[in-house]
């Protein structure tokens, strides 16, 4: 399964993307699901049905989580989490509500992540290939999985229709709810695509 982690609907400020626009585009652009992943919220949730939709698509909601440390996308049964927490205690909340912790876009040179929070007993995988990060962000990130041996995920970050699906990540197991996905990377049931793999290696 092809599946966009990162996408923000227009319930992000800073997104013009619209819950419509993911879901008639979605399929359209070879995806067969997608995480609505916006920043601090859930609320997403009032304007869609979590699950596969009429054409096949499976739509999950996450929530991009912002820390004095960085930014996080969390899965799970996250809709309860208080804001403003440091990332390690994100990370051992998520932990306990039996959810999965992505690193998001660690390396972007306007918002880094303190790496030292990154570890692998903490953090399920380090989001590598960002769709609006530059190549040198992309690049080190990939470096630093590596040298962590963690793992390594795709998303669009997407905020506005052209970016949606630009950086999916194939699933190597069928996924149909949050759990299955939580489940699938903490047990490593993932993979980059090819170029990206192309984009690791060179780092």
């Amino acid at each position: 399964m092809l599946i966009d982690m990162h996408v923000h609907s227009d319930v992000s400020r800073c997104s013009v993307l619209s819950v419509a626009d993911i879901l008639d585009n979605a399929r359209k652009v070879g995806l067969d699901g997608v995480c609505i992943t916006d920043h601090d919220t859930t609320a997403v949730l009032s304007q869609i049905d979590e699950g596969f939709q009429s054409d096949g698509l499976l739509v999950l909601v996450g929530m991009e989580y912002t820390t004095p440390q960085g930014d996080f996308l969390v899965h799970g049964p996250v809709e309860s989490l208080k804001p403003g927490m440091p990332a390690p205690l994100l990370m051992a909340t998520v932990r306990e509500l039996g959810g999965a912790v992505v690193a998001a876009h660690p390396f972007r040179s306007w918002r880094p992540t303190d790496v030292s929070v990154i570890t692998p007993f903490a953090c399920t995988a380090v989001e590598v290939e960002n769709g609006r990060n530059n190549s040198f962000e992309n690049t080190q990130a990939c470096a630093f999985a590596r040298k962590q041996t963690m793992s390594g995920v795709a998303g669009s970050d997407a905020h506005r229709l052209e970016e949606l699906g630009q950086r999916p990540t194939r699933f190597t197991t069928s996924i149909s709810s949050r759990e299955e996905l939580v489940a699938a990377l903490n047990d490593g049931q993932f993979e980059l695509l090819p170029d990206y793999h192309k984009l690791a290696s060179a780092s």
